[in-house]
């Protein structure tokens, strides 16, 4: 399914950078993030050791990066990335890739969605991802938390640490966890994005989490929001 919305509708083009060993794949991806759609496929890569210098080279404002490729996976490619400071990091994944799903959550990797998605699903978490914000796919949002759950490091037991956040930085959370991004959770709860912004940080602080994405996992594994809540669309 090809994606929606046309490029007039943005204030600029978003910069891809596509890496999966499947040039079928790539092809698919380049057919739904079209310019139209207020996309630009700035440059590709086949594995996952080809992706800081294609980052130096492009400058993409997202990588969409696929999990198992030959010789260095998506998770390790991602860790790699992230501790360069480099862009976020949309995920594709399908259903039997657990260990390696959980692995890019923890290297940094803000955003999973399915290989098999509409169009339009995709475009709505590559344009969230690449826009500062976090995005799990609801299908594969239990298999993250029970992965998670499993690593030595996780996060904190969801009773104290929900007992550190104040009530208006639960509420901010709870729509951060909804997929919302800062300027809709300002216009929600009447406040500066600034403030949503400070409100972020302090919960980050607070359960000792890094970035985004994790904080959301923290949300559902916490019960504050169901795994079938409804997100906005764009």
């Amino acid at each position: 399914m090809g994606g929606t919305g046309h490029a007039a509708e943005h204030t600029r083009m978003i910069r891809v950078l596509l890496v999966d060993d499947q040039p079928l794949v790539r092809a698919g991806l380049r057919r739904i993030l079209r310019p139209r759609a207020g996309f630009e496929i700035v440059g590709e890569c086949e594995d996952g050791d080809e992706v800081e210098s294609a980052v130096r080279v492009f400058h993409p404002d997202v990588v969409i990066m696929d999990v198992r490729m030959r010789r260095v996976d998506g998770a390790e490619a991602t860790r790699r990335l992230r501790e360069q400071g480099g862009p976020p990091v949309l995920v594709l994944t399908t259903f039997d890739d657990d260990e390696v799903l959980a692995a890019s959550l923890r290297a940094g990797a803000s955003g999973f969605q399915l290989k098999d998605a509409p169009g339009e699903a995709l475009v709505m978490a590559v344009r969230s991802v690449a826009e500062g914000n976090a995005w799990l796919d609801p299908s594969v949002t239990a298999r993250v938390l029970t992965m998670f759950r499993s690593l030595p490091t996780a996060l904190p037991r969801p009773a104290a640490a929900s007992a550190a956040l104040t009530g208006r930085e639960i509420d901010v959370l709870r729509l951060v966890a909804r997929g919302f991004s800062n300027a809709e959770i300002a216009d929600r709860l009447v406040i500066g994005e600034v403030t949503v912004k400070t409100h972020l940080g302090n919960i980050l602080g607070k359960l000792g989490v890094r970035d985004r994405a994790a904080a959301i996992v923290f949300a559902f594994d916490a019960g504050l929001v169901a795994p079938d809540a409804d997100r906005p669309r764009s």
